[in-house]
Parts: structure tokens; C-alpha cells; sequence
């Protein structure tokens, strides 16, 4: 059996007055991400991580944000769609580690929440997905609330 590595990592602006989407589900807060799709910062990173373990570019080379069909589009379409173009290269997900940083709202009540839509949408274990949280301590643009970002790591199989 043949193991591949990826990592992804995806920024995006909060503003005022946006809904909040992180890891699949709607959070309450004041601010949500900016972006083209509903600038979902984990799921985009999991998928970069994906297409990045089987050396198939990015999200950006697979769902351009100039596609005007993906305009708002929710990003758990876009895992699937990346789920199936990593399977359809003979690509299994073994196991995916993620880390979001944001200073708020705290989302460790969330991320059971999170873990079982991702593994719902991707159709794999909740226990081979792992989500967790940090802070910036008040540092850069994260401390500041200007903006998130999320790191995944996914480890792939050829079958």
C-alpha cells in the first residue's frame, strides 16, 4: 500500500455582519469570513491537503474563484467534489489533523458538532479526523479578529 502526505492552509477576512461557517456548520457570531463560497477556512484547508497528499494542485486549480457557478457555493459540495476526484485517482483518506486559529467565538462546543459533518460528508470514521483550536494570544490579524485561518494535514492510500 502506497501513503501520501498533504497540508493545506486557508485564510480569509471576517467582517461585520456575514454568516459564520466553519467546518460545515453555522456558528453564532457578529462576524463571519469573507470569500467567494461560504469561505469555510477549514473545509477549504482539508481539501488543499487532500489534492496536495495525491499531487493534484489546489482547491483554487480545481474550483477557481472566478467560476461564477461556485459563487456562494457551501464548501462541504467542494470536500465531496474533492473526495471524489483523490478516489477517482485511487486515493483512500486515512486520516485528516486539523488546526484552526481564531480568537473568537470559542469553537471546542462545536467541533463534535463539526467532526461528525465532515466524516458524514466524506463517509469516514469521526475517530480518523481531528480538529482543534488556538489562539494568537491578541497577536497579528487573528488576535485582532481581522481574519482566521486553518491548517489540515491529510494522510492518503492508494488502493
Amino acid at each position: 500500500m502506497k501513503f501520501r502526505i498533504g497540508n493545506g492552509v486557508d485564510f480569509h477576512r471576517l467582517e461585520a455582519g456575514l454568516p459564520f461557517t466553519l467546518g460545515g456548520i453555522q456558528i453564532e457570531h457578529d462576524k463571519g469570513p469573507v470569500g467567494h463560497s461560504d469561505a469555510d477556512v477549514l473545509l477549504h484547508a482539508i481539501c488543499d491537503a487532500l489534492l496536495g497528499a495525491a499531487a493534484l494542485g489546489d482547491i483554487g486549480k480545481h474550483f477557481p474563484n472566478t467560476d461564477d457557478s461556485l459563487k456562494g457555493i457551501d464548501s462541504k459540495i467542494l470536500l465531496k467534489r474533492t473526495h471524489n476526484i483523490i478516489k477517482e485517482h485511487g486515493y483512500n483518506i486515512v486520516n485528516i489533523d486539523a488546526t484552526v486559529c481564531l480568537e473568537k467565538p470559542k469553537i471546542a462546543p462545536h467541533i463534535p458538532h463539526m467532526l461528525t459533518t465532515i466524516a458524514n460528508t466524506l463517509g469516514i470514521s469521526e475517530e480518523d479526523i481531528s480538529i482543534k483550536a488556538t489562539t494568537t494570544e491578541g497577536m497579528g490579524f487573528a488576535g485582532r479578529e481581522e481574519g482566521l485561518v486553518a491548517y489540515a494535514n491529510a494522510l492518503i492510500s492508494k488502493f
